[in-house]
């Protein structure tokens, strides 16, 4: 993140001797990226982060993805998939869509989940609904409806709800943040940004828990490894840095209108390796007197278009089964746009009560098992109102 936190107990110096009150050391563990070379957190344990008793591969089957073939549009009902019993946010998650940058799903949680660790790249979540504890060596986040957060790669974890939480999941080949354009030189949210660092909560107090023999979770670039700690990773007493995870409403964005429609880089909110994250929320509109406030036809010669459709009224897709908890696809190589009759509907509108998140990816999504399981058939036709003849 842009800016410096400190949170708990922490020596004045770093890397200097940080004593407990028995006389013993504290463990300093360095959280950073790109090496040594980027945003840093610097924690201190009471035991050793390093102690492993034992290491166990996990089988993992999340189903195979498949190409959008034949090449079209589609939609997705993510109320239309079922999730039985107790699950939770990490081991019960669908797939949705993915390719070689990033993995999006869907889960419906009411357990607690186990100590995780994604130790491949930074996860962000969308809450759809509900509301939950997340537990991390940093300490706790409370999130509900409508929160984003960013989960830093190599962060334990694990989300206890309170009762039920939808979460619309990305995990990333990367790291994830606020698009550099936002950012001054030395990390600062810029005036024209649509949010800042008044937005954002971060953990306030360390969680310091004890136990031995702790069991963590933890996907890595050749699958699952689950190890057994011989004490709990939630032990740190303090940390500081400017790498933690962090929490914000997507009520507090911000949106940039105009006299005519602007296009969606206005609404970026995240960007990720070979993806961009944006969000659409209830805002003025165009205001030219001949202005046409819903997106005109364009063709995604570069991306994917991904919407999850989480609030309101969609004005663009009306007409065409799309309704709150609803995806839409829009692939690359495919014009797409506002559903027939919704341009002339919008001019003269002065407000969309619209609240959607939008994921741009730069190489094609394939279809997950969720998305076969929650597919409308029907979308691709809604332009033409007519579809193949059988």
């Amino acid at each position: 993140m842009p800016y410096y936190r400190q949170v708990g107990e922490i020596p004045h110096k770093r890397h200097t001797a940080f004593r407990k009150p028995d006389g013993g050391l504290y463990a300093e563990e360095l959280m950073g990226v790109e090496g040594f070379s980027a945003d840093s957190a610097l924690l201190y344990h009471r035991g050793l982060p390093t102690a492993i008793v034992d290491a166990v591969a996990v089988e993992e089957d999340r189903g195979p993805l498949t190409p959008n073939l034949p090449l079209k549009p589609r939609a997705f009902k993510t109320q239309d998939l079922k999730f039985g019993g107790e699950t939770d946010a990490v081991t019960d998650r669908r797939r949705l869509f993915g390719n070689n940058d990033v993995t999006i799903g869907f889960v419906t949680a009411t357990a607690p989940s186990p100590l995780y660790r994604n130790a491949a790249g930074d996860e962000l979540f969308y809450v759809h609904g509900g509301s939950a504890t997340v537990e991390t060596i940093y300490g706790s986040i409370d999130v509900g409806d409508g929160d984003y957060l960013v989960i830093p790669t190599s962060c334990t974890y694990r989300v206890v709800p309170h009762g039920e939480i939808n979460l619309f999941t990305l995990e990333a080949r990367g790291h994830i943040g606020p698009p550099k354009r936002y950012l001054s030189a030395k990390g600062q949210f810029l005036e024209h940004a649509p949010y800042c660092e008044r937005d954002i909560r971060g953990p306030s107090a360390p969680l310091v828990v004890d136990g031995e023999d702790v069991e963590v979770l933890v996907r890595h670039r050749a699958g699952l490894t689950r190890y057994t700690y011989a004490t709990h990773p939630f032990d740190v007493v303090g940390w500081d840095g400017c790498l933690y995870p962090w929490a914000f409403n997507i009520d507090d964005f911000e949106p940039i209108t105009g006299r005519v429609h602007q296009p969606p880089p206005v609404h970026q909110t995240f960007e990720g390796p070979n993806f961009v994250v944006c969000s659409f929320c209830p805002r003025k509109v165009d205001y030219h007197e001949d202005s046409i406030p819903v997106p005109y036809n364009h063709a995604n010669v570069d991306s994917d278009e991904l919407m999850f459709y989480v609030r309101g009224n969609y004005e663009a897709r009306k007409g065409s089964g799309i309704g709150v908890g609803s995806l839409s696809l829009h692939p690359s190589g495919f014009t797409h746009g506002p559903q027939p009759g919704a341009a002339e509907a919008s001019i003269g509108a002065e407000f969309f009560d619209e609240t959607a998140v939008m994921v741009d990816t730069f190489a094609p999504l394939e279809l997950g098992e969720a998305a076969d399981a929650s597919e409308d058939p029907g979308y691709a036709w809604t332009w033409s109102r007519r579809g193949p003849k059988q």
